[in-house]
């Protein structure tokens, strides 16, 4: 999931849809909603339909991608909304390498305010030199 998320961000999020994903780099982000939120539709339909359909419909093959889907969905609201993010306050500080790297990676990519020139479109892979650098901030 992660590799069409990358993709789907890059050339999605940041092509034809960008009137939707601008506002998540422009606006205050404690702002209750943005239009960015509409992506949660956007990809939660096609996930309950194959699950429906994999359940209900005949296409047993369909009822992993639905559910990779989902779950991909929940750590994008865990991982972005609420600990890049913060719209929950909660795991503010944290010691974690992993987390200060992707923490740090997003904030790159939010550096851009245009949809062209971005780099860091993943969420749970990061490129290495952010794993990095976290490290050298946790020894100091």
């Amino acid at each position: 999931m992660e590799g069409v998320a990358w993709f789907t961000h890059r050339f999605v999020m940041h092509g034809l849809l960008w009137n939707l994903h601008e506002d998540h780099h422009h606006v205050d982000h404690k702002k209750t909603f943005q239009k960015n939120d509409y992506f949660f539709l956007i990809f939660a339909i096609p996930g309950i339909f194959c699950i429906l359909l994999g359940i209900y419909g005949g296409f047993e093959y369909l009822l992993p991608v639905g559910l990779g889907i989902t779950a991909y969905g929940a750590a994008y609201f865990f991982v972005h909304d609420i600990f890049i993010h913060q719209r929950v306050k909660y795991l503010r500080k944290t010691e974690s390498v992993y987390f200060r790297a992707i923490r740090k990676a997003h904030k790159v990519h939010h550096k851009h305010l245009g949809k062209e020139h971005g780099e860091c479109y993943g969420m749970l892979w990061v490129p290495m030199k952010y794993f990095k650098e976290a490290r050298q901030l946790i020894k100091k």
